[in-house]
């Protein structure tokens, strides 16, 4: 089919933007009382499961935006969240990004973001005074490394505020589900295929994220009484992973590799595939997080999928409990999800 470049759109209609979407608008299509929706977005919790769905399905498909300034100016108090991260192009921090401004937005905020120079000493302050400029409600501070958080602990806010940290489960009287749940799935799945000897691949370890992905390793293949060879030392990324593995003298003997996340098992995939072995054949791989990608890996890779947007929700939720002097409202994080696809099988034998 040919396109005349020159043709009208007749979707365009006579140039005049699209009316915003009202309130009544979003009862209409979700079938509830304009009443129901306004309490939805001051974020009443006494409204039934299935009619929150609808009305959230609704401000969707109508991209309905509440009219900030004008709440504002009734209620007397800002809107606005601002929120500070760090490392935005990691999966982990980018998807409880993502889930924390869908829970802001379904709340009746705006979540302003920044994204931190951990190269730059000023970072937090110069952040602070740019996001400032406006009227704040809160502040969500998510942090990942040690670093940024002992500098948001250090940092004096002057309205509510949230730091999310994941905490140690070395420390923790409260072991994570990662820890509880998550790996001693992963690995009990593959001692089930009569792996008994592992290589784990570790982010960095000034990441908690990471120490309590090395501590979660050797805690399941400890209590399956079996056997970790080492440990190699990447920093998320494919090619840290990729590096660790060709420049090992000699390949360890172990039929496992459990990588810290799914962008290392890829890079840990390459190297091996160029070293001789095949995958799974010759060796299993997996990783953890379950990103998009991971489908589609060669071979599809076997992970542990982790609800970073729930996390993300749940931060919101905290923070707006210190804001409007509130219970935290209620909200299950899901624990890892082991997803199983070509990249293990069993064991070679002899």
């Amino acid at each position: 089919m040919r396109i005349n470049p020159e043709a009208p759109d007749p979707g365009a209609g006579d140039g005049a933007p699209a009316k915003a979407a009202t309130i009544y608008d979003v009862a209409h299509a979700a079938g509830v009382s304009h009443q129901t929706v306004s309490r939805f977005l001051t974020g009443f919790q006494g409204i039934r499961p299935e009619t929150r769905e609808k009305v959230v399905r609704a401000l969707d498909e109508l991209g309905y935006r509440p009219n900030l300034t004008a709440r504002s100016l009734k209620s007397g108090r800002s809107h606005r969240i601002g929120a500070l991260t760090h490392e935005i192009s990691k999966v982990g921090p980018s998807r409880v990004a993502e889930g924390a401004s869908a829970a802001a937005r379904e709340a009746g905020y705006v979540l302003d973001l920044v994204s931190l120079d951990l190269a730059n000493p000023r970072a937090i302050e110069e952040s602070l005074e740019l996001i400032t400029q406006h009227d704040l409600a809160g502040v969500l501070a998510l942090s990942s490394t040690d670093e940024m958080t002992h500098a948001f602990e250090t940092t004096e806010f002057r309205v509510p505020a949230y730091i999310d940290a994941e905490v140690d489960d070395a420390v923790s009287p409260h072991p994570s589900d990662l820890t509880t749940v998550g790996l001693p799935a992963l690995v009990g799945h593959l001692a089930d295929l009569g792996h008994t000897t592992f290589v784990h691949i570790a982010g960095p370890v000034t990441w908690s994220a990471a120490r309590n992905r090395i501590l979660a390793y050797e805690t399941a293949v400890a209590d399956r009484g079996l056997g970790s060879i080492g440990i190699l030392s990447g920093d998320w990324s494919a090619r840290s992973a990729y590096e660790a593995v060709i420049a090992l003298p000699r390949l360890p003997d172990a039929t496992a590799f459990v990588a810290a996340n799914d962008q290392m098992a890829l890079g840990a995939m390459l190297a091996l595939k160029e070293r001789g072995c095949r995958v799974p054949d010759d060796v299993s791989v997996v990783g953890i997080d379950d990103i998009p990608e991971s489908a589609y890996f060669d071979p599809p890779l076997t992970t542990l999928r982790i609800d970073f947007e729930a996390a993300g929700r749940l931060s919101v939720h905290k923070l707006l409990a210190r804001i409007e002097g509130t219970e935290v409202r209620p909200l299950v994080v899901p624990p890892p999800e082991l997803i199983i696809r070509r990249s293990s099988g069993p064991a070679p034998v002899g």
